[in-house]
């Protein structure tokens, strides 16, 4: 995994831009904290900031390859899963290889295939490649949206980066937001609505796009899309080829030439990667995996059963550990420093974000960090076997709106009168472009196409959000996390799957459940959902609580949209929030801390409101 970055501007020449160059390439430099390069050709510049994981030595960046008359020049950010496959197919088509890195792989891919090398590749990537004789520059992402790619295009030029920061490094784009970056953050945060990147001209490539510049214009083009389909797979197939597909993503990305560990949770989807990876290194005598989970100091006193949170991890995750024979370690977080952790993980996101659930995370992986490079973790079953309990309550199921937000009103209730009258307006806006996009087949009953809308609707907005925080709070200490329930191919087998199947046994993710249950203890193979740990302690409360009442006493921009009656009505009566501000995570202790993010991202990033 790495950084990238880029500017190309034909009207200038980039080796006067060279201090502007290299602070753009220092801002990504936790992404890739290994090596650092630069490629200038005068109206061009490619920087790569690298993650060493596969072939130091053949896999440096910018790559150059001369193909013909004409240079192709990459950087590239990810990891693709069937590098040995398309390298074989590149070699019988007369391509030879230095190295067996996948940048190589991917990039005379692209000399092989032009623009259709997109659907060629498995992976998680972003990645640029510029063209030295049509001085044109190709940018991709990965189908699902694991790995970022934001660009600012202006007359004459165009700036693209792994993070916002990169490109606000440039000094061309500027820290400004406007009314809608404004709906964005307060009515829609921490997600974000796709390609848009809130500050003010900044957008991003959705998952499965790709894009050319030439001639001084952007063409953004769809090149992958989930497709409605019939389902022809009886029972049995359907958990069988759920388990192969699973399987097989899991192992594709266990290649590394640097040291590789797991998170474990306890919970259905980590034990599943947990369990399939130790499986293959006992067959292949590859010794024992190394396994991390995450908890907060005393949590175990102030745990509160809930309907998403019925039962702590601690418990499951050494009933899991014993199973599958890990090295375990759990790494026990101190409530003030997640409290502190709010500020980095807002210089992680370039944006207010989930708070203490990135902010954990983001200490977590710096624990990780010291000694491993690249992990494993079970990201995204949930939103696409029907994990979270709105796909269960069809009272919740078919109310026409966002599932995780269904009311505006605690949002409301921070702003003061008449700011952002239209917010409510904005999110419903947002949530009808979205299940519009859903493919469906003329024969798809009710439940059927509201199921197709729900998955659309997860996957565009909370999984990608999910995603983003799994990145930015990963790479800010370079440290590689791998996904495997984000394999294109379990994605799509999902999408068409019916909800007696996907729903086995009337459970949450029960297909998975099924298809696993022989490899996983019956405790926690049929465990309820749980989500991602979150702190308990009344000591975080009181820490977001002393630092807002701060903030509300000083003169800012921020404080000039928000109502302190509403925010005190919070601190006050924390037990008064019935509808979350983002999911299930996010109630008063979480409101508090985003109050929290957003003052240090106003005044950190100097945001000027336009």
């Amino acid at each position: 995994m790495c950084g990238i970055a880029g500017w190309i501007d034909h009207s200038q020449d980039m080796s006067e831009r060279i201090d502007l160059l290299n602070r753009m390439s220092e801002t990504l430099d936790r992404r890739g904290p290994d090596e650092n390069g630069l490629y200038i050709n005068r109206g061009a510049a490619l920087m790569h900031r690298r993650l060493v994981v596969i072939d130091r030595e053949n896999g440096k960046q910018p790559m150059s390859v001369r193909h013909r008359d004409t240079t192709y020049v990459i950087v590239y950010n990810g990891e693709l899963y069937n590098t040995a496959e398309l390298r074989e197919e590149l070699k019988a088509s007369g391509f030879h290889f230095r190295g067996h890195s996948d940048t190589e792989v991917v990039l005379k891919s692209y000399i092989k295939y032009g623009a259709d090398c997109c659907k060629k590749l498995n992976g998680i990537f972003a990645f640029a490649v510029y063209n030295t004789s049509d001085k044109s520059l190709f940018l991709c992402r990965d189908r699902i949206g694991v790995k970022p790619l934001f660009y600012y295009e202006y007359n004459g030029g165009l700036l693209f980066a792994s993070e916002i920061k990169a490109l606000l490094a440039s000094k061309v784009v500027k820290p400004q937001i406007d009314e809608q970056g404004l709906n964005e953050i307060f009515f829609l945060g921490p997600a974000r609505t796709p390609s848009f990147g809130v500050f003010k001209g900044v957008f991003e490539l959705n998952p499965g796009e790709c894009a050319m510049y030439r001639h001084s214009k952007l063409r953004r083009k769809k090149y992958y899309t989930v497709e409605a389909k019939e389902h022809t797979d009886n029972e049995v197939t359907t958990i069988e080829k759920t388990r192969y597909l699973l399987t097989d993503a899991i192992q594709r990305q266990l290649v590394s030439d640097v040291p590789l560990c797991f998170f474990l949770s306890g919970g259905l989807d980590s034990s599943i990667i947990v369990k399939t990876a130790s499986m293959y290194n006992k067959e292949h005598k590859l010794g024992k995996i190394n396994t991390y989970s995450v908890e907060y100091r005393d949590n175990e006193k102030y745990f509160q059963k809930s309907n998403f949170q019925p039962t702590p991890d601690y418990e499951f995750i050494s009933m899991m550990s014993k199973n599958a024979d890990t090295k375990h370690r759990e790494i026990v977080l101190d409530n003030t420093l997640v409290c502190d952790a709010l500020y980095e993980s807002v210089q992680a996101r370039d944006l207010p974000g989930y708070v203490d659930v990135d902010s954990s995370l983001l200490l977590f992986c710096k624990e990780i960090k010291q000694n491993y490079t690249v992990a494993l973790s079970g990201e995204c079953a949930d939103e696409l076997f029907g994990g979270y309990p709105w796909y269960h309550n069809h009272e919740i199921l078919f109310e026409d709106c966002f599932p995780w937000s269904k009311s505006q009103d605690i949002r409301r209730s921070i702003l003061k009168d008449g700011v952002l009258k239209n917010g409510e307006e904005y999110v419903r806006q947002r949530y009808l472009d979205t299940i519009s996009l859903a493919p469906k087949l003329k024969s798809d009953t009710d439940l059927d196409r509201r199921m197709r809308e729900m998955f659309y609707l997860n996957f565009y907005w909370f999984m990608q959000c999910l995603l983003e925080r799994k990145d930015r709070c990963s790479m800010f200490s370079g440290l590689e996390v791998r996904v495997p329930f984000c394999d294109y191919r379990l994605v799509e087998y999902a999408y068409n799957m019916p909800w007696e199947l996907k729903a086995w046994g009337n459970r949450e993710k029960g297909i998975v459940r099924k298809a696993f249950e022989d490899i996983l203890p019956e405790e926690i193979c049929w465990r309820k959902k749980s989500p991602y740990p979150k702190t308990h302690n009344p000591i975080y409360f009181n820490e977001c609580v002393k630092r807002v009442r701060k903030i509300l006493k000083k003169r800012s921009i921020l404080n000039e949209l928000l109502d302190s009656k509403g925010i005190e009505d919070i601190i006050e009566n924390p037990d008064k929030i019935t509808n979350p501000w983002y999911g299930q995570l996010m109630k008063a202790p979480q409101i508090l801390a985003y109050i929290i993010e957003l003052d240090y991202w106003f005044d950190k990033y100097n945001v000027e409101i336009v």
